[in-house]
């Protein structure tokens, strides 16, 4: 029970003690917690109160509602470092997760004006365009597009990019090695295409990280760009002041 004569908020102590229910599993990933007006009758708390609380575990993406069936517990996000640290496929292995990658485009197309800007080549220079699908589990979590200039990657196929990293070929057969990543981050809404490969609604909040690589002689040899699902994923940034 909240204690009323504590000078912490009761809107604190509700929500660290939702916090702890979702924590220590008491409710579980995707299942239904106790309405506003139980948790308000149990908690003895006025109904705006326990609505702020959970709005707020929503916003956070603690909780999730569905509309008409009620507040469910959202599934831990998965937490991975920035492309520039180690590839992502690499990285969700390492934690135990089997991953599974599908190739929805590989193709060669014609730089436009913002793609050559990035890669800084020519408008209307030789690429190639690939598009691939990640999941983890079997969920779908990200959708990663690379652009990289096939003068540069010279008979690059689509052998293998379902079953290897990207990064892990251009080095092995090209020699493409980045030694600087230049990189991005920001929030953006899914359009319909990329809500139709991810299985999301249009409008899905998702993460887009974006990185140019250089080689060690700064010859930019790829612009990828990965679209995370934001209830899915979460990047971790850690910097050492000391290097």
């Amino acid at each position: 029970m909240l204690d009323k004569s504590s000078p912490k908020p009761l809107y604190l102590q509700l929500e660290e003690i939702l916090r702890t229910s979702i924590h220590n599993g008491e409710w579980e990933p995707n299942h239904a917690i106790p309405s506003e007006i139980e948790l308000s009758r149990l908690y003895d708390v006025s109904r705006m109160t326990t609505r702020s609380v959970v709005t707020q575990l929503v916003n956070e993406g603690l909780l999730y509602r569905v509309q008409g069936k009620g507040t469910f517990v959202a599934e831990p996000k998965i937490t991975t470092q920035s492309l520039a640290y180690m590839g992502v496929r690499e990285q969700l292995e390492r934690m135990g997760y089997q991953i599974e990658t599908k190739l929805v485009d590989f193709s060669e197309t014609k730089a436009d004006a913002r793609v050559s800007d990035i890669l800084e080549v020519s408008a209307g220079d030789a690429l190639y365009y690939i598009r691939r699908v990640r999941f983890a589990d079997g969920k779908h979590i990200s959708l990663h597009t690379s652009y990289i200039p096939q003068s540069l990657a010279p008979g690059l196929t689509d052998e293998n990019l379902e079953s290897e990293q990207l990064c892990v070929i251009l080095k092995r057969q090209f020699g493409l090695d980045p030694a600087s990543v230049s990189e991005t981050l920001e929030s953006v809404l899914a359009n319909d295409k990329e809500a139709d490969l991810l299985k999301i609604d249009r409008r899905f909040p998702l993460l887009m990280l974006e990185d140019v690589n250089k080689t060690a002689s700064g010859k930019i040899f790829e612009y990828s760009k990965v679209l995370f699902r934001g209830d899915k994923i979460k990047l971790r940034f850690e910097y050492d002041n000391n290097s």
